[in-house]
């Protein structure tokens, strides 16, 4: 695609309308390695999960259905796994967001 092409696409535009009025924001890699740094668990579990998955239709493509059924089953676990890190991770950002604004408001008060 062409940049001509790029530029008439209302989500690049947009993007650069964005990026225009906060200079300060944030680009897509920091925000991975942000997000990576929270909570590491997370991208470690997809990982494993889809190297699972992989495995496990390598093995049934081969014909070793024994195999292929543990991976299924592991990868399952790994599913579960990620899926419950991503929750608690998010309630303990939520959590953090909140002590955060009652510290904020605490020091307002103070300053009165």
């Amino acid at each position: 695609m062409s940049k001509a092409n790029l530029k008439d696409l209302d989500w690049v535009q947009l993007q650069q309308e964005m990026d225009s009025l906060d200079p300060k924001r944030e680009t897509a890699m920091e925000r991975m390695k942000r997000k990576f740094k929270e909570a590491p668990l997370v991208p470690i579990g997809c990982l494993v999960t889809v190297s699972v998955l992989t495995y496990g239709l390598i093995s049934f493509k081969r014909g070793d259905k024994q195999m292929s059924q543990y991976m299924m089953r592991a990868r399952v676990t790994a599913q579960g796994f990620t899926i419950a890190v991503a929750v608690i991770s998010t309630m303990m950002a939520a959590q953090k967001i909140k002590a955060e604004k009652a510290d904020a408001a605490l020091a307002n008060e103070s300053k009165k």
